[in-house]
């Protein structure tokens, strides 16, 4: 191995200047923990001696051009294409890439060449990972997921980015006792971490009985060196959402300490290979707690540090990340978090259910005046889930009653679908719907717990308050169980969902003077800006013209601001000077105008959340859509994955763009550019999703109901040549329309 750093070049000069700077003061220089420098270069040359090993017996079976990647990501192997910039897809590729990383371990101990050994051991395990997917086969068994798809990335795009995920756990090794794992994963889940499992705490996890997986936003990656994916899913989030260029490793590095907001929790033993690990971690700015009892001299403030005690491990590890987290005290017998959101409670895991066809079921919210609620107050009306056997079912109707001096009767709906984000929190508690049709589930665990249907109020009270404190001042939720009490009530909810629809119906850009920023995924994305309108939704899909009103109203110095239209300068474009004045301002002035309504011409840009991207499809002259989570080919050529690569991190690209899945039902959706009539293929499933309303849409547009079935899916073909043929032979009115280049 190379004896000193010797470290050269404008971007390490510059990357020692200013990223560096983090790490200064560290070390006391007259005892430095030699011992812990020491164990991370043994452990690195272990780290990318075996990778050596690995490679050549790889290219020696499969020879130097056999192709090399992981599943489902646009990003090639990621910690190589964020950090060097190398888009990797051949074996025969990696030996150089490794050569580099090995002559960067220098035999000099100190706290620069440790995190230099944590780098080239990321690179070894990222190699060696990549290796196991050779052949294509799915390695793991749920709730094991190894690798991590560019569709998972972005499924929790929005909640990372709005701080709803406050960051990222590591938990590597052996605890104490499955009980203390279990303690620990359970704190984290309640605040909403994203967690990453790997080694024996994986198995300890689920001894415990605790709810791992993708939809729990708890991922056990697997053992050894599947640590690794939980670093190129970080470095994946600011390739994807904070748009740094691969290769720009300090930029790169500076945006995993600011946004990502990581940190790591080692139990039981370590060895060298694990301490080379932990500097990969340290080299990204993310710190290290471990439960071993360590001298002085083998750690380092606030970068590697012991802490034996359990109970307090994770406020150490959030006191040491500058994590802050606001703490709702909410009086139910169960976890509440975002990690529960995705939860499912199957039949034969269900205590009891309400709605879903089965039963009359409804939710309401209300806006009352000061003399016609009693705050905090919960009433059931009805049986209680005690009077109902095991897996029977009552009729529900939960009623929110809401006085707040700034509240206002446009908030209603955007309160009210709130709720079903709110119930899904709690761990057992399963809601899907709205309105009249919605379905929820008890499960039998909550309810051993002690969840009662009361509950459902007490939840409801303290996320209304908590989350909405500017517009809500005071709460009641009434409980409905009464099979005749509840008809009379739904019929009073309906009156109130027909008033809105019919408001609705009035609110379209056109209507109104002012439309509303959301700057919320600059977080990740600080170039990105989107422009909210009521027949424009944000293009994550959770962000309405409403919903921006109403948090405008809760918090004028928050991420949704109103722009006035002023300054007309392309109706049909949907171009206006006080729009671009505003986005070009907001994009840290990179995007000197935008068009409302176009997508080849300055569309918007987007940010990485998206639901959908359009993309031109020149050989029909139209558009095909792709979801987030269609992981097939596409007529364009390019997956999601790699078309979300070329559109998201806040750019304007001409012919592409992200969208919310709904706004293709948009009167405005893409109307400079001939609107619905360009959708040449999308999606199955997404046809599926928009169902009638695309019917309906298509016929007020004057495309016929039958314009649905001339567009093309996955089932007709994935490339131009398999479908012009069918666009043909049905008449798509794409082929007719003027060229779109």
């Amino acid at each position: 191995m190379a004896e000193s750093s010797g470290f050269e070049g404008v971007l390490a000069r510059e990357w020692k200047e200013s990223f560096e700077e983090i790490y200064e003061g560290s070390i006391d220089e007259s005892n430095p923990p030699l011992k812990l420098f020491k164990k991370a270069y043994d452990g690195a040359v272990i780290a990318t001696s075996y990778a050596e090993i690995l490679l050549n017996q790889a290219i020696r079976r499969y020879g130097p051009d056999k192709p090399v990647g992981y599943p489902d990501t646009g990003y090639y192997l990621p910690v190589i294409r964020a950090l060097s910039g190398e888009a990797v897809t051949k074996l025969g590729e990696l030996p150089p890439i490794l050569n580099r990383m090995r002559n960067q371990i220098y035999e000099e101990l100190n706290f620069y060449n440790a995190r230099l050994c944590g780098e080239a051991t990321a690179y070894a395990a990222e190699i060696i990972e990549a290796l196991r997917y050779l052949d294509g086969a799915r390695l793991h068994v749920d709730p094991w997921t190894g690798f991590l798809g560019d569709p998972v990335v972005r499924r929790y795009g929005i909640l990372l980015v709005d701080w709803t995920i406050p960051g990222q756990a590591v938990i590597m090794g052996r605890g104490k006792s499955k009980e203390a794992v279990a303690k620990l994963v359970q704190e984290l889940q309640s605040k909403g971490f994203m967690i990453f499992l790997c080694n024996q705490v994986v198995e300890q996890a689920i001894e415990a009985g605790l709810k791992l997986g993708i939809d729990f936003i708890a991922f056990p990656t697997g053992n050894f060196t599947q640590i690794i994916h939980a670093v190129n899913y970080a470095l994946r989030a600011g390739m994807a959402f904070g748009g740094i260029p691969p290769g720009e490793r300090q930029n790169t590095r500076d945006y995993q300490r600011r946004r990502v907001r990581a940190f790591v929790l080692q139990l039981g033993e370590i060895d060298e290979v694990q301490v080379a690990a932990h500097f990969a971690a340290i080299f990204l700015g993310f710190p290290v707690i471990t439960d071993q009892e360590l001298p002085a001299d083998e750690q380092i403030p606030n970068w590697y540090i012991s802490h034996p005690n359990y109970d307090d491990m994770v406020k150490v590890a959030l006191e040491i990340r500058g994590i802050k987290l606001k703490i709702v005290d909410i009086p139910v017998p169960i976890t509440v978090g975002p990690a529960f959101e995705g939860e499912v409670i199957r039949k034969h895991d269900m205590r009891i259910e309400f709605g879903g066809g089965r039963t009359t079921a409804f939710e309401l919210v209300e806006m009352v005046g000061e003399d016609e609620i009693e705050d905090g107050k919960i009433e059931v009306i009805g049986p209680e889930l005690d009077d109902v056997p095991e897996g029977g079912s009552l009729p529900l109707g939960i009623v929110v009653k809401i006085f707040g001096r700034k509240m206002q009767k446009d908030f209603e709906g955007v309160l009210e679908r709130r709720i079903h984000y709110l119930i899904n929190y709690g761990e057992g508690i399963w809601h899907m719907a709205q309105r009249d049709t919605i379905w929820v589930r008890i499960s039998k665990d909550a309810a051993a717990k002690g969840f009662k249907i009361r509950h459902f109020g007490d939840l409801l009270v303290a996320k209304f308050k908590d989350e909405f404190p500017a517009i809500v001042d005071r709460v009641q939720v009434t409980l409905i169980t009464d099979k005749e009490r509840i008809e009379a009530e739904l019929a009073r909810a309906r009156e109130f969902y027909g008033a809105r629809d019919e408001r609705l119906r009035g609110l379209t850009d056109e209507a109104v003077d002012v439309f509303y920023s959301c700057i919320l995924c600059q977080s990740f994305a600080p170039n990105h800006v989107c422009v909210v309108t009521p027949e424009r939704l944000g293009l994550c899909g959770a962000v309405s013209w409403l919903d921006a009103k109403a948090a405008y109203e809760i918090d004028p110095t928050g991420p949704n601001r109103p722009i006035k239209k002023e300054g007309l300068i392309d109706a049909e474009k949907g171009i206006w000077q006080s729009i671009n004045e505003y986005v070009y301002l907001n994009s840290n002035r990179t995007i000197e105008e935008c068009s409302i309504y176009s997508f080849m011409d300055r569309p918007m840009t987007s940010c990485g959340c998206f639901e959908c991207i359009m993309a031109i499809m020149p050989e029909a002259n139209g558009v095909m859509i792709v979801t987030r989570e269609y992981s097939g080919e596409t007529p364009c050529g390019m997956t999601f994955s790699t078309l979300a690569g070329t559109v998201g991190g806040g750019i304007q690209t001409p012919g592409f763009m992200g969208h919310g899945r709904t706004y293709i039902l948009s009167r405005k959706f893409i109307s400079a550019d001939g609107g619905l009539a360009r959708v040449v293929w999308m999606p199955k499933e997404l046809k599926e999703y928009l169902g009638d309303g695309l019917r309906q849409r298509a016929e007020e547009a004057g495309l016929g109901a039958d314009f649905v079935d001339k567009i093309a899916d996955e089932t007709v073909g994935t490339t131009a040549e398999e479908v012009l043929p069918f666009l043909e032979e049905k008449g798509h009115p794409a082929l007719t329309l003027d060229p779109l280049m």
